[in-house]
């Protein structure tokens, strides 16, 4: 039975985060009904490279799926893509051995977030960016961020509702640029816990803005303790950039979208 992985791009504001629920309205739910209804089958199930939460969106997303359902590579774009929603959409598809899984053979995996400062709020970009009206150092944050880079414990930046097994993984970058008004924090770990970078996200934003220090950040690693970080900052920005695979698996590893970020 072939194995079929896909790469995927979505809008998350109008779902309840990636996973299926009985609600129905997540994008796994969106993609297994579009990829039921064009192959004809009663249902598909799928497994992806990394849960996104409401709110957040994927740039590409990677999933793998089992099918006796034999189809060109470009017909299952098509197909699915015919079936699915407008803030959802296909990006290529690729048969694949069935050794290959898209969460258990990443390497890594890459966000970004995008964050507007300004003393308005969003509009047009709203749901699409994160927003702070104070201004930034970006100094400040860059030397806070140093701080985290490595394998560390990072039970101070996880959520109480976190299903991962430890909270030691290991973030490899933290990239901080601007251009304009707007902000890129792109970030790259083996693995990520639920809610880490919306966590340390609110921490670097507490420290750009003047509220700690940058050597506050090792003070709020050090304890191991959600109640010493800052609040969850908001979904709005976040994007989940996708898996990193090795290049045996021939995957592609970035879609048009990437560049329209700033």
């Amino acid at each position: 039975m072939p194995r079929i992985a896909l790469g995927l791009s979505y809008n998350g504001q109008a779902y309840d985060g990636w996973q299926s629920q009985p609600s129905g309205n997540t994008v796994q739910d969106q993609l297994e009904s579009a990829l039921a209804r064009f192959a004809d089958v009663p249902s598909v199930r799928t497994l992806c490279a990394g849960r996104t939460d409401a709110g957040v969106h994927g740039l590409m997303q990677v999933v793998h799926f089992d099918t006796d359902r034999e189809r060109p590579q470009s017909a299952w774009v098509r197909g699915s893509n015919r079936f699915l929603p407008p803030d959802i959409a296909v990006q290529w598809a690729r048969e694949v051995p069935l050794e290959f899984h898209a969460r258990s053979s990443a390497l890594g995996r890459r966000y970004a977030y995008v964050l507007l400062e300004s003393p308005v709020r969003p509009s047009v970009d709203s749901g699409r960016v994160g927003w702070v009206f104070r201004p930034l150092d970006g100094a400040a944050m860059r030397e806070a961020a140093q701080t985290l880079l490595g394998e560390h414990d990072f039970s101070s930046f996880r959520a109480a509702q976190c299903q991962s097994h430890t909270p030691i993984k290991t973030l490899r970058r933290i990239d901080i640029a601007r251009r304009g008004a707007y902000w890129r924090f792109e970030f790259e770990a083996n693995a990520f816990l639920h809610h880490m970078i919306r966590n340390i996200m609110g921490c670097l934003i507490a420290v750009g803005s003047g509220q700690h220090p940058p050597t506050w950040m090792a003070e709020v690693l050090a304890a191991r303790s959600r109640d010493t970080a800052a609040p969850t900052f908001s979904p709005n920005g976040l994007y989940f950039l996708g898996p990193v695979y090795g290049a045996q698996w021939d995957l592609p590893e970035r879609t048009p979208l990437f560049d329209l970020l700033p």
